[in-house]
């Protein structure tokens, strides 16, 4: 599956030529052969892959792990490699992919997840054009917003703080950056950043949900499985901490919105079937 590169509105910068992969595997522990899952007729990952392709992607693929993903693809008219079933994370996948497909040096892949149906395609081009425009950053990804004291505190849901730069200071699980003289508050919002101290230097300033979408330059993802695990990566269960253990810069597009929901549960899954209802 293809689609011609476009600049969107006349006198925007021309997007990157870029690729999405799409890692896809059978095994979930939450929700079994979760890629070919239906929804209103068609496999997840088909649907995941057809979102893709109305960015302004030159090429998506989805790197399976099983023959089954393959056949469905095929059916459905959507390119696909197999790669190997032994891969620790997705990333190792990628890099396997970036391989057998001959992508290599300043390529920009965008590693769109397998389980996102309602990835929006403009957040995929926005996360796509960050490297071109930051050649310091080794990856790019997402964030925005975080709206509710409950999603600040939830350890399910990533937060990153930014540096000056607008790259990535930290990810955690944890309420990030914390109040240290308003907990359990959401000190962001109205009468609580009001009575923060030096709130001058808080205007405008709010913590932020990582969206797990990344862009690469493929020399990188390459490289990326050969450097050591963190200890922050194993401490918080979050993989891109390797990059920064590392000293890999990543720049980060604030995104107005969330994105649509992503599945990783049987309730995600008839969520978002009633969503394509």
């Amino acid at each position: 599956m293809t689609h011609a590169a476009h600049s969107g509105t006349a006198g925007a910068t021309p997007a990157p030529l870029f690729t999405v992969l799409i890692p896809a595997r059978m095994a979930s522990s939450r929700l079994p052969d979760k890629p070919l899952a239906d929804i209103a007729g068609q496999p997840m990952v088909v649907r995941v892959a057809r979102r893709a392709a109305q960015s302004a992607a030159a090429r998506v693929v989805v790197a399976a792990d099983d023959a089954r993903i393959l056949q469905a693809c095929a059916d459905h008219g959507v390119e696909a490699i197999l790669t190997r079933a032994d891969h620790a994370s997705g990333s190792d996948r990628l890099a396997q992919a970036c391989t057998d497909l001959g992508l290599d040096g300043d390529d920009i892949v965008v590693n769109v997840q397998g389980d996102e149906p309602l990835m929006d395609p403009a957040l995929i081009n926005a996360v796509a054009a960050l490297l071109p425009a930051r050649p310091e950053a080794s990856m790019g990804t997402a964030a925005h917003t975080i709206a509710s004291l409950a999603d600040y505190t939830n350890p399910n849901v990533v937060k990153v703080v930014l540096d000056a730069r607008g790259l990535a200071h930290y990810f955690s699980r944890a309420p990030i950056p914390f109040a240290r003289d308003l907990p359990d508050t959401a000190w962001w919002q109205g009468a609580a950043q009001a009575a923060a101290p030096g709130v001058a230097s808080l205007a405008g300033f709010t913590p932020l949900r990582h969206v797990g979408i990344y862009s690469y330059r493929a020399r990188f993802l390459r490289q990326f499985p050969s450097l050591a695990p963190a200890p922050t990566e194993a401490v918080e269960a979050l993989e891109q901490l390797r990059a920064l253990w590392h000293g890999h810069p990543i720049a980060v597009h604030l995104a107005a919105a969330a994105p649509g929901p992503g599945v990783d549960t049987p309730e995600d899954l008839e969520r978002v079937r009633r969503l394509f209802g």
